[in-house]
């Protein structure tokens, strides 16, 4: 058994067409430059890319199997170089019985699954071709068929106010629009953290995930897990997920949640910090609220916390948050220690000196023990990583 980093939630800019699958996602983040970016600079050995129900997606995984470039595993999956990618979709579910929207990530354990569930997706949705697209029936009958095709279900980044679980899909439970017996795990997002989320009695019972949600290249990996696995491939993932013959996630890596879009809730029309209790903003006067994680859960509260059987849940922040950390010393970096799972995990303070200024060198061990000051976040503003503060500290 060894261990293996995972991020299952990276997005696709462009297909091999060039034509758009996320709207948002840049340009550059295709499948193939996801896969060399995962295997080569950031050290990933699983990954999930969740637009891979678009059929040019399929259509340039086939060629790289054609090409000897990558392979299907027997136990799920497709090997490339040193990753493993798990195919995977993101769906909006709106149906009747929720207030919705609630993102949903949905794997396939091979290619042929994935193209019958496109098959299925695209009498149910209006464009296969773009990512996170709303989906025309209920939550449970999606369920069904992602576990029809042996797949596995996981409700994505449960807690931000817009197009989740608890921010828009559920008053309390989830189980007013799912069936917790068809849920695989759960998937924290940005602005929530362990300790918050077992806050919710119901979610003791799954396996937390921390993922990226990469919108770019540099985003991938920016939060992730250990885990440990026979080999990385998506029967290993779902056993995992189950925690079964000893796979399990062993450590959840991801930022501060007050490093989060949404931690806190603020104005909608200015971004003000709104004070507890008020009902317009200080600043402007607007009546619109954007609800923080942090608030959202308070309101939801029924559990002290875990109940010690989690792993731990180490703060990071991905190499490119550090001040003084550019291009030109990222890419030293990379030629002296290869990946960025190096250079956060296990390369030594003396090591980095030698290559590195020594107030960044010890940034990146500030960072590996979760040591780095930062400020909240929220409204969809990022938090921040304070080089004062981050110096003093260090």
């Amino acid at each position: 058994m060894k261990h293996y980093f995972a991020d299952m939630h990276i997005h696709i800019g462009k297909d091999m067409e060039n034509r758009p699958v996320k709207i948002t996602g840049a340009k550059n983040l295709t499948l193939t430059n996801i896969l060399k970016e995962s295997s080569r600079n950031k050290g990933m050995n699983l990954i999930g890319v969740i637009d891979c129900q678009v059929p040019n997606v399929q259509k340039e995984i086939r060629r790289l199997i054609e090409e000897g470039e990558a392979r299907e595993l027997p136990a799920g999956g497709i090997r490339f170089e040193r990753v493993t990618l798990l195919l995977g979709s993101e769906i909006e579910v709106y149906d009747e019985y929720c207030h919705g929207p609630i993102h949903v990530l949905c794997f396939m354990p091979s290619l042929e699954n994935m193209e019958q569930f496109t098959r299925w997706l695209a009498k149910r949705m209006k464009n296969v071709t773009l990512s996170s697209q709303r989906y025309y029936g209920t939550a449970k009958e999606l369920q069904y068929k992602v576990k029809e095709l042996e797949g596995i279900f996981i409700p994505a980044h449960i807690f931000t106010p817009f197009k989740s679980l608890y921010g828009k899909g559920v008053r309390r439970s989830l189980e007013e629009v799912f069936d917790p017996d068809l849920i695989d795990g759960v998937e924290l997002g940005l602005s929530s953290d362990t300790e918050m989320a077992d806050q919710i009695k119901e979610l003791h019972r799954f396996t937390f995930l921390t993922n990226s949600d990469a919108h770019s290249l540099p985003k991938i990996g920016r939060e992730y897990q250990m885990m440990q696995l026979q080999e990385p491939s998506f029967k290993e993932f779902y056993w995992a997920l189950h925690q079964v013959k000893e796979r399990k996630v062993i450590k959840n890596f991801g930022m501060n949640p007050k490093l989060g879009k949404y931690y806190t809730t603020v104005c909608g029309k200015c971004f003000t910090r709104f004070p507890k209790g008020s009902s317009t903003c200080p600043k402007c006067g607007s009546a619109k609220i954007i609800n923080g994680v942090a608030d959202r859960i308070k309101e939801l509260k029924n559990a002290s916390g875990p109940d010690g059987n989690r792993p731990p849940y180490i703060y990071q922040v991905p190499l490119e948050y550090l001040p003084t950390l550019g291009p030109k010393t990222y890419k030293k970096l990379l030629q002296q220690f290869e990946t960025e799972m190096n250079i956060i995990h296990h390369v030594s303070y003396e090591q980095l000196k030698e290559v590195i200024p020594e107030k960044l060198a010890q940034s990146i061990i500030a960072m590996r023990e979760g040591r780095l000051a930062i400020h909240a976040g929220g409204g969809g503003k990022y938090g921040s990583v304070s080089s004062e503060e981050m110096e003093r500290k260090s």
